[in-house]
């Protein structure tokens, strides 16, 4: 299984979606925060749009996606030259529509991903605070064919809908995890989160410590299998995915690490050597300095379903 596979697998996902906005004419759509767990995302398959979190505003044009991994409370702003085109609310038995009279100008899609407590509080706690992808709407876009099936699915609604939505939203993070290719510079844009890196030598480096988490990693043995030097190797890792080649490691091994501790009863020197600590006491420190709790109190926590902060 390749490495954002893996990922997604041990997050233990859950997507859906909430309401599908057809709108007209102007419209400012307030999203209030999400609840623990959960993890809002937009899809805009026609139109133009801006989403305002945190401060700041993000453009979103056709084929394009927005995750909010900190699920703050966020605004989508629809702007037009006409006037404002009252939408009334229809609700489905999977999904809600909201919807404008007369030709609709915007077709957006608005849901949200639900994980349990574990690997995937790390992984999107290890994401940036706004996840931006544009796929675009040509023939090359993966995002043509998928938002073809949403759509049709959130049409019709009819039986198996939500479990057919929720398969289309997980293959949607996929792609956005994946990334859309581009290298945007942090300074004009949303930089792509670091599950996208494209350097191969980079890529193989992530690639091997989300397969690989037990082997005796160092920096100087992944700067080869790189290709590069141990400083080169620090100063690319960082530049293109924010965090350092250490941080990356541990923060990669305690997810591995949340996993096992929430889905299987193996003990807790079994999973430590499983990530890489050959002493448990070193495990049980790294893993609370990263998580903030020590693996027995997750274990617990994950039985009923409770969370840490992100």
């Amino acid at each position: 299984m390749d490495a954002i596979s893996t990922l997604l697998r041990m997050a233990r996902l859950e997507g859906g979606v909430d309401v599908r906005c057809m709108l007209a004419g102007s419209h400012a759509l307030d999203n209030p925060p999400g609840g623990t767990g959960m993890v809002p995302f937009h899809l805009l398959l026609d139109g133009l749009c801006m989403v305002e979190t945190g401060g700041r505003a993000v453009e979103l044009r056709a084929g394009d996606v927005l995750v909010l991994p900190r699920a703050g409370r966020h605004r989508v702003r629809v702007t037009a030259m006409e006037p404002p085109v009252p939408a009334d609310r229809y609700e489905g038995r999977s999904v809600a529509t909201l919807r404008s009279e007369g030709p609709t100008t915007v077709d957006l899609f608005c849901g949200h991903y639900t994980y349990r407590p574990g690997a995937g509080d790390l992984l999107f706690a290890g994401l940036p605070d706004i996840v931006h992808a544009s796929f675009g709407t040509g023939a090359d876009s993966p995002l043509r064919l998928l938002g073809e099936l949403m759509r049709n699915e959130a049409t019709l609604d009819g039986p198996g809908a939500g479990a057919l939505l929720a398969s289309l939203c997980e293959a949607l993070l996929a792609l956005v995890l994946r990334g859309d290719g581009s290298s945007r510079p942090p300074a004009t844009a949303v930089p792509p989160p670091w599950t996208a890196v494209v350097d191969p030598g980079l890529r193989a480096v992530v690639d091997a410590v989300i397969l690989e988490p037990h082997r005796p990693w160092t920096i100087a043995r992944l700067a080869r299998l790189a290709g590069v030097s141990r400083a080169t190797l620090v100063r690319r890792f960082s530049a293109a995915t924010g965090t350092g080649v250490a941080d990356f490691l541990t923060r990669t091994r305690m997810t591995v690490a949340a996993d096992l501790l929430t889905t299987t009863e193996r003990s807790l020197d079994d999973i430590a050597a499983s990530v890489g600590y050959r002493s448990p006491s070193a495990f049980g420190r790294a893993f609370r300095t990263i998580t903030g709790m020590t693996p027995a109190r997750l274990r617990r926590s994950a039985a009923g379903y409770g969370h840490w902060p992100a």
